[in-house]
C-alpha cells in the first residue's frame, strides 16, 4: 500500500519553498537571534508552502496496521503580512483548526513548511522552537474551556511568565496582569476572581489578554466569537481590531460567519475538504467570487432586504461532503458542483490566477482553484 505521507502530493500554483527567503542558521543560538529580526509592515512574516496532515487510521488491537488516513489538511499555502489580518473560512471539517493547531506546532506536519521569518518552524526545537512560541499566540474558540476554571484570572493571564520569564521579571508580574486587563476592557480589580464570576464575552477578553501577554507579532483566533451573543460579538471583534492597531499584531482569523470575517479581514482564503478553493482580498472574494463552492456559500449568507432576497440567486448544493479518509479524484468539489465535467475528475485544478483573467486588472484576477474559475453576481448580505 501506498504511504499516505506521499501520495497525492499537491502541486498548488502557490510560491514554492525557493520563493522564500530562508535564514541562514547554523546553532540554536542563531536561530533563536533570527526570530528576533523585525519584519517591515505589508512583508510576509509567515510563509505556509504545501502544508499536509494526515491522521492516520488503524486496525487491529494487539499488531495494528495503517489502513488508510484522514487527509485533513492536503497542501495548503497561502501567505501571512506583517500588520494584516487573514480570514479563513469554510465548512465544519474542512481543516481550519488542524491549519490553526499546525501553526502552534501543537500537530506534528505530515509534509509541507511553515516559514516564520524565514525559518522552517515545523523543524525547530528546544529554545527556538519555545521562541517561536512567544511570538506566535492562539485565542481559543471556547471561552468556557479555554480557562482553568481552578486559577484566577491573575494567574491565568500571568501564567505565560512563567513559562517565559524573560519578558516580565517577577515582582513586576502582577502590575503587568492588571496592565492587561485594563487593555482588554475588564477591571484591573477583577485580578482575583475566577473564570466563573464572568460572563461568556468577559471571558474570551481574558483569553486575549492572556494571548497579548507575551507581547507576540502573531495571534490565530480559532472562531474566537462563535459561542458568543451577537451583541457580545461586535465589542470582542472591535477590541480586536483597536489592539491589532495598537500592538501591530497580525492575525489569521478562522470563523464561520462570513459578515464577521468580511468586517474584520484583509484577505480571504476560502477552505474546502483540507484545501484552499479560493483566496483573494476581501472585495475579490466577497463581490467577485470565481469559485463556484466560494458562490454557494455566499449565497447562502441571509439577506435583510425583502427586494434583494427575492432577486438573488440561491445556490443549493446536492450531496454530502465527501469523507476526508476517500475524498474524490481531481477537484474535491466536483461531487457537489454544477459546472463539472470529465476533466474536474482527471486533473486536480491549482489554486492560481485563472487564464481568461490573468494580466487583467479586474477584481477576478486572483487565485481560484477551479478549472472553469467565472464571476457569478451574487446578491449579500449588507
Amino acid at each position: 500500500m501506498a504511504d499516505p505521507t506521499k501520495a497525492d502530493e499537491p502541486q498548488d500554483a502557490m510560491p514554492n519553498v525557493s520563493d522564500v527567503e530562508v535564514a541562514e542558521v547554523h546553532s540554536e543560538e542563531e536561530a533563536v537571534a533570527a526570530l528576533d529580526a523585525n519584519v517591515e509592515r505589508g512583508e510576509p512574516i509567515l510563509q505556509v508552502r504545501n502544508l499536509v496532515k494526515h491522521f492516520p487510521l488503524t486496525q487491529g488491537i494487539v499488531i495494528k496496521r495503517q489502513i488508510g488516513a484522514v487527509k485533513a489538511v492536503d497542501g495548503v499555502s497561502f501567505d501571512l503580512h506583517q500588520g494584516e489580518t487573514l480570514g479563513i473560512v469554510g465548512e465544519s471539517g474542512c481543516g481550519k483548526s488542524t491549519v490553526a493547531k499546525l501553526l502552534m506546532s501543537l500537530e506534528t506536519a505530515t509534509a509541507g513548511e511553515v516559514f516564520y521569518k524565514g525559518q522552517d518552524i515545523t523543524r525547530l526545537s528546544g529554545r527556538a522552537l519555545k521562541a517561536v512560541r512567544r511570538n506566535i499566540q492562539m485565542i481559543f474558540q471556547d471561552p468556557y474551556t479555554s480557562l482553568n476554571p481552578r486559577m484566577t484570572v491573575g494567574d491565568i493571564i500571568g501564567e505565560p511568565f512563567d513559562i517565559h520569564p524573560e519578558v516580565a521579571p517577577k515582582g513586576d508580574r502582577r502590575r503587568k496582569v492588571m496592565d492587561l486587563l485594563d487593555v482588554v476592557g475588564l477591571n484591573p480589580e477583577y485580578i482575583n476572581r475566577y473564570p466563573h464570576q464572568f460572563s461568556g464575552g468577559q471571558r474570551q477578553r481574558i483569553g486575549i489578554a492572556r494571548g497579548l501577554a507575551l507581547n507576540p507579532e502573531i495571534i490565530i483566533c480559532d472562531e474566537p466569537v462563535s459561542a458568543l451573543d451577537v451583541s457580545v460579538q461586535a465589542q470582542v471583534i472591535n477590541l480586536m481590531a483597536r489592539l491589532q492597531d495598537e500592538f501591530n499584531l497580525s492575525y489569521i482569523f478562522i470563523a464561520h460567519d462570513l459578515s464577521i470575517v468580511r468586517h474584520i479581514s484583509d484577505r480571504v482564503g476560502v477552505m474546502y475538504l483540507g484545501k484552499m478553493a479560493e483566496v483573494g482580498t476581501d472585495e475579490q472574494i466577497y463581490e467577485y467570487p470565481t469559485h463556484p463552492y466560494t458562490q454557494a456559500l455566499l449565497s447562502a449568507v441571509p439577506v435583510p432586504d425583502p427586494e434583494a432576497r427575492e432577486h438573488r440567486d440561491r445556490i443549493i448544493l446536492t450531496g454530502d461532503v465527501p469523507s476526508p479518509a476517500n475524498p474524490p479524484s481531481g477537484c474535491r468539489f466536483r461531487t457537489r458542483c454544477w459546472k463539472a465535467q470529465d476533466k474536474c475528475a482527471q486533473e486536480e485544478p491549482l489554486l492560481a490566477i485563472p487564464e481568461r483573467f490573468k494580466g487583467s486588472d479586474t477584481p477576478a484576477a486572483h487565485e481560484s482553484a477551479c478549472h472553469f474559475a467565472e464571476v457569478k453576481d451574487v446578491v449579500h448580505a449588507a
